[in-house]
């Protein structure tokens, strides 16, 4: 059986496979989508940094996908006991997609988050 917590590594080296491990860029942090000069309501790219070495990227893309939220479910929380079915404290649901996608310019709708709690 396959649990939440094997899926990333088993589609990891899938792709690795499928589209050559110098095609894939781990651990970059993507802060902003950049829009096609052509194009006001296309994305033709991304710009981030490695969040282990000092390093600057700038993607040019045909397509560009956000995927950025609803993977809280996905990995087994840390907590035990009464707090262990407490997922919503995941750090990686930031809404930093729902920040890039509005900013290109894309119409927010199909929301994938359950649960946001508002703790601010």
């Amino acid at each position: 059986m396959i649990h939440g917590e094997s899926y990333k590594p088993i589609i990891a080296e899938a792709a690795k496979m499928a589209i050559g491990e110098e095609n894939i860029y781990e651990r970059v942090f993507i802060f902003e989508l950049l829009k096609d000069k052509n194009d006001p309501n296309a994305v033709a790219g991304a710009v981030g940094f490695s969040v282990r070495q000092p390093k600057f990227y700038v993607f040019k893309a045909k397509a560009v996908l956000l995927a950025t939220g609803g993977a809280t479910p996905l990995f087994r929380p840390r907590s035990t006991g009464e707090a262990a079915g407490r997922t919503w404290y995941a750090i990686f649901d930031t809404g930093s997609g729902y920040y890039m996608g509005l900013k290109a310019g894309a119409m927010l709708t199909q929301f994938e988050h359950r649960f946001i709690p508002f703790r601010f």
